[in-house]
């Protein structure tokens, strides 16, 4: 059997080490995570996905934000320099994606599909795993690292205002990405007896 893809899979890592020594355009970048994004499967195809991307100055806005927003939720002063060294690492990045679900059209569709009202929401975290996922290892594919992050709803109200987020749009993670400066560690699997059934 083929297995390119599988080898897409291994590829994909979750890399925090990153840098800023990426030599695609920025119009590269964005057409790549647009079409991985746009390719991605999404429930009754209603593309409830949303992104922004954020390159130089509008990128370290975003972890700088981050950081002031949560000064006020760390416990301690130790606890807080702690976690602005991991937000620092966020902003050695070359850029961000802000992947987002636009809640009018779970909400339509709630309204046209009464019978499967109540997994719309649920298939809409589903298309946000799909696109992340597929922007992930399409990155990887060509020697970018990322990783995702869920600081929402902590920091919804700033990135609203400082990107001009639609009010219908609610923010899911944010995926720092760049070059590699370090590999991931190694990946560890549980047991396949204790994940897998196969009935033959």
């Amino acid at each position: 059997m083929k297995n390119n893809f599988i080898e897409l899979q291994a590829n994909r890592r979750t890399i925090y080490a990153l840098g800023k020594t990426v030599n695609e355009s920025h119009a590269d970048l964005v057409t790549l995570i647009e079409t991985a994004i746009k390719n991605a499967p999404s429930a009754f195809n209603n593309q409830t996905t949303r992104a922004v991307i954020l390159f130089n100055q509008y990128h370290d806005q975003l972890w700088d934000m981050t950081a002031d927003r949560l000064k006020s939720e760390v416990p301690t002063e130790a606890a807080y320099q702690k976690t602005l060294t991991k937000l620092n690492g966020f902003k050695a990045a070359y850029g961000t994606i802000l992947y987002f679900t636009d809640t009018s059209v779970v909400k339509q569709n709630e309204a046209d599909f009464p019978l499967y009202a109540a997994n719309f929401a649920d298939w809409s975290e589903q298309a946000q795993g799909n696109a992340q996922y597929s922007v992930w290892t399409a990155l990887a594919e060509n020697g970018i690292g990322a990783n995702l992050q869920h600081y929402n709803p902590l920091i919804d109200e700033q990135v609203a205002k400082a990107y001009n987020i639609p009010a219908n749009w609610r923010l899911r993670g944010q995926m720092p990405f760049g070059s590699i400066e370090a590999p991931a560690g190694e990946k560890e699997f549980m047991a396949d007896a204790n994940r897998f059934k196969v009935f033959e």
